[in-house]
């Protein structure tokens, strides 16, 4: 069976820097010998590994003054390929991606009420087969972001919260003997917060990406990294109380994020329901410190200006500690392109 350091393709470390300095754009080089802290010599070989291999083509020339043109170096974004899935509690979503994650392709469909993983993991080859290249050799593997509690390290969905009959499944062993691929999985909030990353770069490092859908959650940038906590399990905001004498929740506890926000939601009040956000996010930002918040989710995309206000209102006032809320322009991919990324992160060698 493949097991996710098996999608680490690439030969070392070098190779894995300069693969993603090019990721960024067109560069020489010199470039990724400055940027890299390389020798020139050692960069040399690696581009040329690169280029046998067919992930790196020279595209070019660029003046730099007197001497001679410096040729340019570009990313061959379809020389290999990712899949990556959504596991919400009513639907499916599936994307291909090329190894810059863009999305080539996507495909969605609902999911029965209370389906049990045998009928997941069939609904998830049938849409797989609709996106999968025929020339299989480029494809990498497939990542799925499903609702928590799941133990990213082994594949183990632990009574998903909402989800009736997942108790303790293998769910990266099943789909990899499905698909004949190797599976990494992880929670939806961590796949979103790791496909902003992607789009930002070092732009953001400590952030939180909100999922609003049939679910509250939150996947958490912390340092430049996806921090998932001890048992993978770090994220579940929705279900912290906000309310002590609230409704119960699906999760058995009462007066969670979740529940008060599904009330107001399905009650019509949206006003309440995007403020019981803008005050969860508002603790959030407290608590961690963090800069930026990143809205998504079905709720939040049917409604953006909405909750961007709401939550914007929430945050603190002081000048000192601004924070930079948004709507991910990611739409409804955020989360199955995330789980792609999770494939092209081993692949690159360096997972964020």
């Amino acid at each position: 069976m493949a097991t996710v350091p098996n999608l680490r393709f690439l030969r070392g470390y070098n190779d894995a820097v300069v693969l993603g300095l090019a990721r960024s754009g067109a560069v020489t080089r010199v470039d990724l010998a400055e940027r890299s802290g390389l020798t020139p010599q050692a960069v040399s070989k690696v581009v040329g590994r690169l280029i046998a291999d067919g992930l790196l083509v020279e595209t070019g020339t660029r003046n730099v003054g007197v001497g001679k043109p410096r040729t340019l170096l570009s990313l061959v974004a379809d020389s290999r390929l990712a899949l990556g899935a959504q596991v919400e509690r009513d639907e499916l979503r599936v994307v291909l991606t090329d190894l810059a994650g863009t999305v080539l392709d996507r495909v969605h469909a609902p999911l029965p009420r209370d389906y049990d993983p045998p009928t997941f993991i069939a609904e998830l080859a049938r849409l797989i087969a609709l996106v999968r290249p025929v020339d299989d050799e480029r494809l990498l593997g497939a990542g799925i972001g499903i609702v928590g509690p799941v133990d990213h390290r082994t594949g183990v969905v632990h009574d998903a919260t909402g989800l009736v009959g997942w108790h303790d499944v293998p769910l990266r062993e099943l789909a990899e003997r499905s698909l004949g691929l190797p599976v990494v999985v992880d929670k939806d909030t961590n796949t979103a917060v790791l496909a902003e990353a992607w789009r930002r770069g070092d732009a953001v490092r400590d952030a939180v990406l909100v999922l609003v859908g049939t679910g509250v959650g939150v996947g958490l940038l912390l340092d430049g990294r996806v921090y998932r906590g001890a048992r993978t399990n770090a994220g579940e905001f929705g279900h912290t109380t906000l309310s002590l004498d609230g409704p119960k929740c699906v999760c058995g506890r009462t007066g969670c994020v979740e529940v008060l926000h599904n009330l107001a939601a399905a009650a019509g009040d949206l006003a309440e329901a995007t403020s019981i956000v803008g005050t969860a996010m508002a603790d959030l930002v407290q608590l961690l410190d963090i800069d930026h918040i990143v809205l998504a989710g079905r709720a939040v995309l049917a409604a953006p200006a909405d909750y961007l206000s709401a939550v914007r209102a929430k945050m603190p006032r002081d000048d000192w500690l601004p924070v930079d809320v948004s709507v991910t322009p990611l739409g409804d991919d955020v989360v199955a392109a995330g789980a792609a990324m999770l494939v092209l992160s081993e692949f690159y060698g360096r997972p964020r």
